[in-house]
C-alpha cells in the first residue's frame, strides 16, 4: 500500500483523505514517531497516545485559522509532523533543529509556546476573547489538556473564568491517568468514577457551565471525527472527555508508561531500551538526594518529603517506597507544595520540598509570602538547576539564584559535589532557623563513592580549594569542578586561587574581604544567569565595602538559551570548560 504520510505536508493535504483512510494514516504516523524517537531520543509515550486525536483535530478544524494549543507540549510530535515539519522532524531537540515543544517562532501552527503544564486553558480563553472583540465569531479555539494538568490550580482558574463566558472554546480532556508519573488526588478518583459510570449525578464540568461530552474512546478515529464535527457546530464553552492510553501502539511503552515517557534510545521494532555501555559512572545528583533523604528520614522521624508530580524525576520515589506515610506527591501544584511544606514546618516537621528549579518559578509568591516572610524553615531542594540540555529554554533552571537571592531570610546553597549535597541535607535537618534552597544540576556528579559519613557544613562559610597570588576564581556549585580541572592543567606557579563559595546567600564576608585584599582581580563562575545572580552578589559586596578591584562575572548571558545537548547548551551560553579556560588565561 502506498504511504499516506508521504503525501501529507499540511492539514490541507490531510483533509483530502477519506475518513476510512485515517486509521491507516494513524498507524504510519505512530510508526514514524517511534522510528525517529528510537534513534534520536525525546518524549515518546505522550505523543503516541494522541495520534488519533491529532489527526482528527487537524482533519475537522481549519488550523491555523482555528487556534489549537497543546498543554505542556510533550504530546505535540504528531502535530509537528502533520504541519510541515515531517522532513526535519529528525532534528527534534537537536542543536539548530526544531524544539521538542510547541514554539510560536517555529510554525504558524504552534499557536502558543508551551513546556510547563496547565497554561493552555487560560491562553486559549484569551485568544477566544480576542476573537469576540474582533468580531471573528466563527473562529474555533481548542486546547488539549491532560488529566494531570487539568487538576493544577492554574487550569482550574481558567475553567472558572471560561464557564462564565460565551466564548467559542473547546477543551479536549485527554484522560490517560498519567502525567509523567501516575496522576494522583481526588480529581483523579472523580475521573475514574466518571469512566466507571459511578460518579455522582452532577457532572463537575457541567456545574462549571461547560457543555460536557464523553467519555469516549480517544483511539476511535471515526468516533472522534464525528464528535468533533458535532461539537464544532455548538457555540460556547465545551469539554470533550476522551480516554487514551499513553504509549499506545508500542507494547513496552504501554506496559511501562513512566520509563517510556522519555525512554532514551531504544529498538524501534521491539521497544527494548538500548543498554548504556558506560560502566562505573558517578551517581546522579537526584539519586544522591533520594537515597540521602531516606537515610536521614530513618534517623529523624520529623522529616517529610514533598514533590509536585515528579517522584521519579526527583528520586522522591525512594522515600515513597521506603516510608510512604511521610512522602507526598501533591500533583502538578507547585504553589500548594510550597505552602503545604510551610504548614508542616510550623508544626515541627522537617519538610524537604523537592521541585525542579524551572518549576519553582511558579510558586514565587508562596516562597515570599508563606515561607520567607514568616521565616519558616522549609528545605527547598532544587533539582535541574542550571542548563538542562534538550528540553531547552522552558526547562533551563538558570534563574533561581537571582530570583531567590533578593528574598529576605532565604539561604541559598549549591554543592560542589555529591558529598556536599549529602552534608548540607544532614546539616539543615538537624537545625534550621529559616528557609534554605539547595540547588543542584541535572545529571551525574563527580564522586564514585559519595556515601561517606555525614559532616556538618557551617552555614555561610566558603572553602579555599587552592591558594594563589594574582587571580581568584570564586565558583558556586557543580561548575566548580570545571575550574578544578582547568587549574590542574593550567596553573603550575600558584598564581590562581580557587574558592568553593558554597553559599550564594549569605556570602562568606570574612573570606571575601581577605580575598580582595590578597588578589589583584576576581572571576566569579556560575551556571546561572549573570544578571542578578552569584556574581552580582559579589559585585554588590565589593561596592558596599569600597572595593575597586577588577571583578569579571562568568555565567549565563541575558538571553534565553536554546535546546541542544548539555555540552552544546553550555557552549551556547559561553560557560563551557574551553570558554572558562580562555577567560582564566586572559586574566593572567
Amino acid at each position: 500500500m502506498e504511504s499516506l504520510l508521504a503525501h501529507i505536508n499540511s492539514p490541507q493535504d490531510l483533509k483530502k483523505l477519506g475518513k476510512e483512510q485515517l486509521p491507516f494514516l494513524a498507524q504510519e504516523l505512530r510508526d514514524f514517531i517511534i522510528k525517529i524517537v528510537a534513534a534520536k531520543e525525546g518524549h515518546l509515550g505522550a505523543s503516541l497516545g494522541v495520534v488519533e486525536l491529532t489527526i482528527a483535530l487537524h482533519y475537522v478544524f481549519n488550523t491555523p485559522e482555528d487556534k489549537l494549543i497543546w498543554d505542556v507540549g510533550h504530546q505535540a510530535y504528531g502535530h509537528k509532523i502533520l504541519t510541515g515539519r515531517k522532513e526535519i522532524f529528525d532534528t527534534n531537540r537537536q542543536l539548530g533543529g526544531i524544539s521538542g515543544f510547541p514554539k510560536r517562532s517555529e510554525s504558524e501552527f504552534d499557536d502558543f509556546g508551551t513546556g510547563h503544564s496547565s497554561t493552555a486553558i487560560s491562553a486559549i480563553l484569551g485568544m477566544a476573547m480576542a476573537s469576540q472583540l474582533q468580531n471573528k465569531l466563527e473562529k474555533q479555539h481548542i486546547a488539549v489538556v491532560g488529566d494531570a494538568s487539568i487538576a493544577s490550580g492554574m487550569a482550574f482558574e481558567g475553567l472558572n473564568h471560561l464557564g462564565v463566558t460565551d466564548t467559542n472554546v473547546l477543551i479536549v480532556l485527554n484522560d490517560n491517568a498519567i502525567g509523567i508519573d501516575p496522576s494522583i488526588g481526588a480529581f483523579k478518583k472523580y475521573l475514574t468514577n466518571v469512566k466507571k459510570g459511578t460518579a455522582k449525578d452532577e457532572n463537575l464540568f457541567e456545574c462549571l457551565n461547560l457543555n460536557y461530552s464523553g467519555p469516549i474512546d480517544g483511539h476511535d478515529l471515526d468516533l472522534l471525527v464525528t464528535q468533533l464535527e458535532r461539537l464544532k457546530s455548538i457555540k460556547g464553552p465545551r469539554l470533550l472527555h476522551i480516554i487514551t492510553t499513553k504509549g499506545k501502539g508500542l507494547k513496552k511503552a504501554e506496559e511501562n508508561q513512566v520509563v517510556y515517557h522519555a525512554p532514551g534510545k531504544f529498538d524501534a521494532s521491539t521497544g527494548e531500551r538500548l543498554k548504556n555501555t558506560q560502566q562505573d559512572q558517578p551517581p546522579k545528583y537526584q539519586d544522591v538526594f533520594g537515597h540521602t533523604l531516606v537515610e536521614l528520614a530513618e534517623q529523624n522521624e520529623n522529616i517529610v518529603g514533598i514533590t509536585p508530580a515528579m517522584p521519579t524525576g526527583s528520586s522522591m520515589k525512594f522515600m515513597m517506597e521506603a516510608i510512604p506515610e511521610r512522602a507526598f506527591d501533591v500533583g502538578i501544584a507547585e504553589q500548594h507544595a510550597v505552602t503545604l511544606a510551610a504548614g508542616m514546618a510550623t508544626e515541627g516537621l522537617v519538610p524537604f520540598c523537592n521541585i525542579y528549579s524551572t518549576f519553582l518559578q511558579r510558586a514565587y509568591d508562596q516562597i515570599i509570602h508563606d515561607v520567607a516572610l514568616q521565616n519558616i524553615p522549609v528545605i527547598f531542594c532544587l533539582d535541574r538547576a542550571g542548563l538542562v540540555g534538550q528540553d531547552g529554554p522552558t526547562h533551563h533552571g538558570v534563574f533561581d539564584m537571582a530570583y531567590l537571592r533578593c528574598i529576605p531570610n532565604m539561604t541559598i546553597f549549591a554543592p560542589l559535589n555529591e558529598k556536599e549535597l549529602r552534608n548540607i541535607m544532614f546539616t539543615v535537618q538537624r537545625s534550621l532557623s529559616g528557609p534554605i534552597a539547595i540547588r543542584y544540576p541535572r545529571g551525574r556528579g563527580v564522586t564514585m563513592d559519595s556515601k561517606t559519613p555525614f559532616e556538618a557544613i557551617p552555614i555561610g562559610k566558603a572553602q579555599c580549594l587552592r591558594s594563589g597570588s594574582k587571580l581568584a576564581v570564586l565558583s558556586i556549585g557543580h561548575i566548580g569542578n570545571s575550574v578544578i580541572q582547568i587549574l590542574e592543567d593550567l596553573d603550575s606557579d600558584g598564581i590562581v586561587g580557587h574558592y568553593n563559595m558554597r553559599f550564594v546567600k549569605p556570602l562568606d564576608s570574612e573570606l571575601l574581604l581577605s580575598i580582595f585584599e590578597q588578589y589583584d582581580s576576581v572571576i566569579t563562575v556560575e551556571d546561572g544567569c549573570q544578571t542578578g545572580g552569584f556574581g552580582s552578589a559579589v559585585l554588590e559586596f565589593a561596592s558596599a565595602n569600597g572595593i575597586q578591584k577588577s571583578i569579571t562575572i562568568f555565567g549565563v548571558p541575558d538571553r534565553f538559551i536554546e535546546h541542544g545537548t548539555m555540552m552544546e547548551t553550555h557552549e551556547l551560553a559561553g560557560i563551557d570548560i574551553n570558554s572558562l579556560r580562555e577567560k582564566i588565561k586572559s586574566a593572567l
